[in-house]
């Protein structure tokens, strides 16, 4: 059988902001391909870049193994990946040229080579997959070996025929993903992961994935890979998993990098029973919407397991704006989520979004408003991010004038005509972290005050952090109100 090394294109030196975040997990969804391709009975290596300092680091890998195929396949369960950032797409070229110089097979998977795939054909790779990949990537490297019949029979594929694209058939999702053998987890050099979180948080969060894609049709959110279906493992599978990793890699965390959590009813029940029949005491996070965060059971339920804190797309704390997301929430739902998840020990954290089309200031200030009055325990904030293959993206793709993609997470570039320019979304993500931070300090000043004696070192710390945040947030909000002057 074939060798196949398989790699993907996210290196955490290029992304400045994660790097220093120092929260890396590993490339689940290349390691499920490998896993595939593997029971399958190919010969699969792993070439992890997560760490890597160059792209050229593939070569001394690529002389050693010598591999019939190289598979970029990027982790589709990455947020990051989805957003397609220019450093790693330059990477992926990089990475392709070499390979093809050492006469492999290029074959990638990625949400940016199924947006930009003429652009990948012309930079090495020999064909893209086109939406989930594992059983065509399958398949196709089963026709490539046995030379039979018409790659245009492959479903879920592009590639060059006589100069011209080829784009054949879509292929369905996988409805039973439980058909899927487990993550090829040993492929992972799980220290370097281990020594980062661990040397940065005292603690070790691995990542699980227990579904894939998401039924809901907010439109700004690109799915190139799963698109708007959504199917789930069991809850034996997942537990299985966990106990693997719980045996072979110790995590004291878990980070379930599903886009919707326990959706289906009765999942999280069931889930937590398992749990707890196997003594698998393990705090972990989610993702989830506030309008699925309404029943006290559920929530309950989530507790039980181990849930430790919702990650919860509130985006803006303006209806006008929640409503020309197609978000489907209501401002109620984000107040009334965050008060059971705390009525319950739950940690609430909030993903919010600014500038989107037609946000006026008078939307931005909702939104702050709705921060400082709920005050979640974490919050994650960007810019509105047009991804190809969105409504959003159809809306403002004349504006974007030649630039479509961050180089890092960190860049903020608002990428089309707004209410304000760039600059003043940059500044206000500054700002509205800035005022976050100094609540948090007051709040914990106050606890301190009422009640001395339960008072923790985290506290203390957050406490103390208000002599930097008051002035921090002050400098901030005056350049903000600079901006706002200059182009309002």
């Amino acid at each position: 059988m074939s060798n196949i090394l398989f790699t993907h294109s996210y290196f955490l030196r290029f992304d400045p902001k994660q790097w220093k975040q120092q929260q890396p997990y590993p490339p689940l969804g290349t390691i499920y391909a490998a896993a595939v391709l593997r029971q399958a009975g190919y010969n699969v290596a792993l070439h992890d870049t997560m760490f890597s300092e160059s792209a050229n680091d593939i070569i001394g890998v690529l002389n050693e193994n010598k591999p019939d195929y190289l598979v970029i396949y990027d982790d589709g369960f990455n947020y990051l990946t989805k957003m397609c950032l220019t450093n790693m797409r330059e990477a992926a070229f990089k990475m392709a040229q070499l390979a093809k110089e050492r006469g492999c097979k290029v074959i990638v998977s990625s949400s940016d080579a199924a947006d930009h795939y003429e652009e990948y054909l012309g930079k090495g790779a020999d064909f893209i997959i086109l939406g989930e990949g594992e059983i065509t990537l399958q398949t196709l490297i089963n026709h490539l070996d046995k030379k039979e019949g018409e790659l245009e029979s492959i479903q879920g594929i592009a590639f060059k025929k006589d100069d011209k694209t080829i784009l054949t058939a879509k292929r369905e999702v996988l409805k039973d993903l439980d058909s899927l053998p487990i993550a090829a987890w040993d492929l992972i050099n799980i220290k370097p992961y281990k020594d980062a979180w661990l040397n940065k948080w005292g603690y070790f969060s691995i990542n699980v994935a227990t579904t894939r894609g998401c039924p809901f049709k907010c439109n700004w959110c690109a799915k190139p890979i799963y698109g708007n279906r959504y199917n789930t493992r069991s809850p034996e599978k997942v537990v299985e998993e966990i106990t693997y990793l719980k045996q072979h890699f110790q995590p004291d965390h878990i980070w379930f990098c599903d886009d919707i959590f326990g959706l289906k009813p009765g999942w999280v029940n069931k889930f937590g029973d398992l749990m707890e029949q196997q003594n698998l005491k393990i705090k972990f996070k989610i993702q989830c919407r506030a309008d699925l965060l309404l029943q006290e059971n559920y929530i309950v339920a989530l507790a039980k397991a181990g849930c430790e804190i919702v990650w919860m797309g509130a985006e803006s704390g303006s209806q006008k704006i929640l409503d020309a997301m197609d978000k489907g929430t209501k401002i109620e739902q984000i107040y009334e989520a965050t008060r059971l998840l705390k009525k319950h020990g739950t940690k609430a954290a909030f993903f919010l979004q600014f500038g989107f089309p037609g946000e006026l200031i008078e939307d931005i200030h909702k939104t702050i408003d709705m921060l400082l009055e709920l005050m979640p325990d974490d919050i994650g904030i960007s810019v509105s991010y047009p991804l190809p293959g969105t409504k959003f993206y159809d809306k403002v793709k004349e504006e974007l004038r030649g630039k479509t993609n961050w180089t890092d997470s960190d860049e903020l570039v608002l990428m089309f005509k707004n209410t304000y320019p760039s600059a003043f979304y940059k500044q206000l993500h500054r700002f509205v972290h800035k005022i976050y931070r100094r609540k948090q300090a007051i709040d914990s000043i106050r606890h301190i005050i009422s009640e001395p004696f339960s008072t923790n070192r985290e506290e203390m710390m957050s406490a103390l952090s208000v002599l930097y945040y008051t002035p921090a947030s002050y400098i901030h909000g005056y350049r903000l109100k600079k901006h706002e002057i200059v182009n309002g």
